[in-house]
């Protein structure tokens, strides 16, 4: 079956048509019938389009509720309009089969619906944005378990992602609501009322060029909030992009998150292999996970797509095909 997909801007701009365009091609070829919307390519200083520009390409895209909703790419912009987005409308699209998918900025789309939708299976997908599928060939074109996590995901045969972890966690396992995103994101929701209230859930995060004791503050706050002793998990995913100052001292990420570690009783673990990076799994914001470390190996499962409810479930063969040793360079 043909899915069509619509790739859009909510939020930075596009510095170039190219890469969407060849995007889109990519994405044709991989079985989508593409529609670029009309405000695409539209800028406004450094926005997609001035906010009430992109506020109607997200509501155009839901009301048309095509079955993936791919934004194109993240920077800044959709916190402008989180007061003002239709939720019900989002909803809505969801439930007719529309799954939203994106990372960074977007996750304050993501939660914000995580938040507002009042009909149940309202999930969307932390994955890829339009530009990893428009990157040349020269610069190594589209990350191959990115494009499959990607296609799985889309038609609702992905049940599961594997990685490693730090040593420790051996015998882990527990269940919980998937959320998360982009930390600077999730921070910049706390304390307003977009932001879930989630308890016993699994939280994921990742983000990019800010240094360790940048990362550290922002998990600090959440800790502080209540926030991280409420979840059952906390998983890190990558946090690259950073320099290192002479005045560290030693100080990098794995001290950032032993101070963390220290003051919560929930586990964190490190080794997702999602985030401003060319190799990402995609993962379901909003569903029931399961999570079950064995050694240094997690699994992270979820039942079948909910979209799928009325159509022959195609079983999954493979769960941990996607297993990402997280010392593999990207």
């Amino acid at each position: 079956m043909i899915n069509s997909l619509t790739l859009y801007t909510p939020a930075g701009v596009l510095d170039k048509a190219q890469p969407i365009k060849r995007a889109a091609k990519r994405l044709v070829k991989l079985g989508f019938e593409v529609t670029i919307d009309e405000a695409a390519f539209d800028k406004h200083q450094r926005f997609g389009g001035d906010d009430d520009t992109r506020l109607a390409a997200i509501h155009r895209v839901a009301a048309a509720a095509p079955s993936v909703a791919l934004a194109t790419r993240g920077g800044y912009g959709l916190t402008r309009l989180l007061d003002r987005i239709d939720w019900k409308l989002l909803a809505k699209s969801v439930e007719q089969g529309t799954r939203w998918v994106g990372q960074s900025d977007l996750t304050a789309l993501q939660l914000g619906l995580l938040t507002h939708a009042k009909a149940p299976n309202v999930i969307t997908w932390a994955g890829p944005l339009g530009v990893d599928f428009g990157r040349s060939d020269k610069d190594g074109g589209v990350d191959d378990v990115t494009q499959d996590c990607f296609t799985e995901a889309m038609s609702g045969q992905l049940e599961a992602v594997g990685f490693r972890c730090e040593k420790g966690f051996d015998g882990l396992t527990l269940n919980g609501q998937l959320w998360g995103g982009n930390l600077c994101m999730v921070n910049s929701m706390l304390g307003t009322k977009h932001f879930p209230r989630i308890k016993g859930g699994v939280l994921f995060l990742e983000d990019i060029n800010e240094h360790p004791y940048r990362v550290e503050r922002s998990l600090l706050q959440l800790a502080q909030a209540g926030v991280l002793d409420a979840q059952k998990a906390v998983v890190l995913g990558d946090f690259g992009g950073w320099r290192a100052s002479p005045l560290d001292r030693g100080y990098d990420l794995k001290s950032a998150i032993a101070a963390v570690r220290a003051v919560t009783k929930t586990p964190i673990l490190t080794g997702l292999p999602f985030g401003h990076v060319d190799t990402k799994v995609c993962l379901p914001v909003g569903a029931k996970v399961d999570l079950v470390v064995q050694g240094r190996n997690v699994l992270l499962g979820w039942q079948n797509d909910p979209l799928l409810r009325h159509e022959h479930a195609h079983e999954h063969e493979h769960k941990n095909e996607h297993a990402h040793d997280p010392s593999h360079p990207h």
